[in-house]
């Protein structure tokens, strides 16, 4: 076992800590596993690599957030991601009710996504949702609004609702 110490104890616990926050957020902006895996290798290379110190807990959390959240933007704005081709419609593709959420929430852009993921799944405030993204009170508050607004018409089109 080494003896790799990071700055807020050792870098296992932090990785016990933070690794279901970063998998979970890192799966739902890159919507597939793969990407999703290179994501959190990223994230936790970036925390050994830059030995962040942090004033709190809540600090830490959100540097997990904000970094994890970036590394997604910087894989799906990446030339190799813009040369994927979509699978063919006429395959058919058939899951089970309780992943019908799942499915239409894959559908929301990228920054609406991150939003309902910070309040719904990682309970977030709107406040330390602002604090961690960077943006206005009243833009978290727009953007949950707006991504409820379109889940609905989601799940309305596929008579869901």
């Amino acid at each position: 076992m080494s003896k790799l110490l990071c700055t807020n104890g050792c870098l296992e616990e932090v990785i016990k800590e933070y690794s279901n926050l970063v998998y979970r957020l890192a799966f739902s902006q890159m919507k597939n596993k793969s990407d999703a895996d290179d994501v959190y290798q990223q994230v936790f290379f970036k925390y050994v690599e830059h030995k962040p110190i942090f004033k709190s807990k809540e600090h830490q959390k959100a540097w997990f957030i904000r970094v994890t959240l970036n590394c997604s933007k910087s894989l799906y704005s990446s030339v190799w991601k813009k040369r994927i081709v979509p699978l063919d419609d006429s395959i058919p593709y058939t899951y089970e009710e309780q992943n019908c959420l799942m499915h239409e929430l894959q559908k929301l852009p990228q920054k609406y996504l991150a939003v309902i993921h910070l309040f719904y799944y990682e309970e977030m405030s709107s406040e330390e949702i602002k604090n961690v993204l960077g943006i206005s009170l009243s833009a978290v508050k727009m953007r949950l609004s707006r991504a409820r607004d379109m889940l609905k018409t989601f799940m309305k089109e596929e008579d869901y609702v």
